[in-house]
């Protein structure tokens, strides 16, 4: 069995494990009703919330790329973002809608220091962002929790800031590793990504808007996330959401499942059960959530189709594997 073969039979195996261990807790029955009398105003609402986050996704990430000098269209982030959106969200595969990003923008002639670095700075920003919007927030939903998640939701909370707040730091100094290791393809491009780290977020003007953006984005999710939730009736508030979504949206991140799915159900289980949202309730929204994002993508799909190159296939390579094949048959 190939290496992709057995990551993807892994994640389909983490997949069946972790709804079986929901299957103890969850009437699967009973949240199937609750998603079929889904108010379909809502749904439309909320689907509607997910087509303008793709195109601020691609103008979050088209800022981060101008911040390291790659200037790229605002059309061309959009579909590229869309066509990542597509490949993240409806492919059962190992292959990441980030690394389509970074080959497609690679073969648009981009340099594949800036096609790797803008994809994964952007990533940061979001991750930067998230663990800001919770440091605000959190503050006001104390209130909404009993005393002793409270007593555990704060240390949490400085964990996560302080981490964050660490690794940030050492990705900015990634360029300051030993001279002696500079022979290393890896390590220089690693000193590439801490340099390229600190024009988008010690240049004020480039973090203020990066941010900007970064920050939206999470309260977009938190925004999707409440209406649907209204939709099932549950009982859920916009800060309720602002503070929940987040950390949903960051354990998803986790590659251990196809698509996230079955890492956000238990996520989203567990979280909306800290505000007396019944286990039904919370995992019926975060399949329709789930299916809803599936229903979105699919037209990154025909983006993709429509502006594939010739003999573009879904087996993609990373940039730098490409960039090898294009030095051995030039010579």
């Amino acid at each position: 069995m190939s290496k992709k073969w057995l990551v993807l039979t892994l994640k389909f195996l983490v997949l069946g494990f972790l709804f079986w261990f929901l299957s103890r807790g969850i009437d699967f029955a009973d949240a199937a009703r609750r998603v079929a009398a889904i108010d379909p105003l809502m749904l439309v609402g909320a689907a509607g919330i997910m087509l303008v986050q793709t195109c601020v996704g691609g103008q979050r990430w088209r800022l981060v790329l101008s911040a390291i000098g790659a200037d790229l269209s605002i059309f061309k982030a959009i579909q590229l973002f869309y066509i990542g959106v597509f490949f993240s969200q409806a492919l059962p595969s190992s292959v990441g809608g980030d690394a389509v990003r970074m080959f497609k923008i690679y073969n648009l002639g981009m340099e594949l220091r800036n096609a790797i670095n803008g994809v994964i700075l952007e990533r940061a920003v979001t991750v930067v962002a998230l663990v800001a919007l919770i440091d605000v927030t959190h503050q006001w939903f104390l209130p909404r929790v009993d005393a002793a998640t409270a007593a555990v939701m704060l240390p949490a909370v400085a964990l996560v800031t302080v981490g964050c707040a660490g690794g940030l730091v050492f990705l900015m100094v990634l360029d300051r590793l030993p001279s002696s290791l500079t022979r290393w393809r890896l390590v220089r491009g690693l000193g590439n990504l801490g340099i390229d780290a600190r024009k988008v977020f010690l240049v004020p003007g480039n973090l203020v808007r990066v941010m900007f953006w970064g920050i939206l984005t999470h309260i977009n999710m938190a925004l999707i996330v409440l209406i649907l939730a209204l939709g099932l009736g549950l009982d859920v508030t916009l800060l309720d959401c602002l503070t929940l979504v987040p950390p949903v949206m960051l354990i998803m991140t986790i590659p251990i499942s196809i698509g996230g799915w079955g890492v956000r159900e238990t996520a989203m289980v567990s979280l909306f059960g800290l505000i007396g949202v019944p286990g039904e309730g919370a995992f019926a929204l975060s399949v329709v959530f789930g299916l809803t994002g599936i229903a979105v993508a699919i037209p990154g799909g025909i983006i993709w189709l429509m502006s594939r190159d010739k003999g573009e296939t879904m087996d993609y390579q990373a940039p730098d594997e490409t960039l090898n094949e294009k030095k051995s048959v030039e010579t």
